[in-house]
């Protein structure tokens, strides 16, 4: 639900920290940050980002996912296992100089439609509605959590109480598999410094609407993203992490910036760090 609008003014940290932290994600004393884009389902190219930025990772960094863990690919419950573990080793590595809120997931949009299918239910046209899920990557979460697109198709067809279910079934899986149910429910729609330099956000952001009013736009984008010619709310860069025309991995911009490689549809899955005015400090692709 979108909240009241908010000045466009300069971000301070008191303005920042005061954002709802439920979609917010405030990053305090932030040296560097790192943005990793959207994974896919591509388990064995986290791990193999992770080995690496690992290596590059020092106090102060910050980490933000940028969304799109799920859907496209295969491996769905390996690798929100791979960046639950990851959090656990860099807090164990860096305890001191990282907290847990220094980690953030964002939600992407095929979390945001893994969500809505969890919500079927209540679907008016439950039927249309799980295709489009299904042609938009969804059908290897359903697979991952121990059902089939067969049962999910024979559930539509036998009303709303089968759905209820089956949706209730998916649930039970996702919650008996170790932290998943509460990386799920803890994404953030975005996450920004605290001094106001950066803001992280799935695939775009409208500049024409502020930050606290953006909506579904953070998760679809109609080409707002590439309208951003100036600095949007006053921060030095956005940057987003899935281009869903898949033009790649976009540095080059002055005001916006795109971390996404094309992971999970031929491309490289990518890493990027920013200094807190924008500035590229290190990437890493696998």
């Amino acid at each position: 639900m979108p909240l009241a609008p908010e000045s466009s003014a300069s971000k301070s940290p008191s303005a920042a920290s005061s954002l709802d932290d439920v979609r917010f994600a405030v990053l305090d004393h932030a040296t560097r940050v790192w943005a990793v884009g959207a994974v896919h389902g591509q388990a064995a190219k986290l791990r193999a980002l992770h080995q690496k930025l690992a290596r590059h990772f020092a106090p102060g960094d910050r980490l933000v996912y940028l969304g799109n863990v799920l859907g496209v690919g295969d491996r769905i419950i390996e690798t929100v296992d791979e960046i639950l573990s990851m959090r656990r080793r860099m807090l164990a590595r860096l305890a001191g100089s990282l907290e847990a809120c220094d980690i953030v997931f964002l939600r992407g949009a095929q979390e945001e439609m893994w969500s809505k299918l969890l919500q079927l239910q209540f679907a008016t046209n439950p039927s249309e509605i799980l295709e489009w899920l299904i042609d938009h990557g969804v059908g290897p979460n359903i697979v991952a959590y121990g059902s089939t697109l067969d049962a999910a198709r024979a559930q539509c067809r036998d009303g709303t109480v089968a759905i209820a279910k089956w949706t209730n079934g998916l649930r039970a899986a996702i919650h008996r598999t170790p932290g998943h149910y509460q990386w799920l429910t803890g994404l953030k729609r975005a996450a920004l410094t605290a001094d106001g330099g950066l803001l992280l956000v799935h695939a775009s952001v409208d500049p024409s609407r502020p930050l606290t009013m953006q909506g579904d736009t953070f998760w679809w984008d109609s080409g707002a993203f590439d309208r951003l010619a100036r600095p949007f709310e006053n921060f030095a860069r956005v940057i987003r992490g899935y281009d869903h025309r898949h033009r790649g991995l976009d540095l080059a911009r002055p005001f916006a910036a795109t971390v996404d490689g094309g992971c999970g549809y031929g491309g490289t899955l990518a890493a990027v760090c920013f200094a807190p005015d924008g500035t590229v400090l290190d990437r890493i692709e696998v």
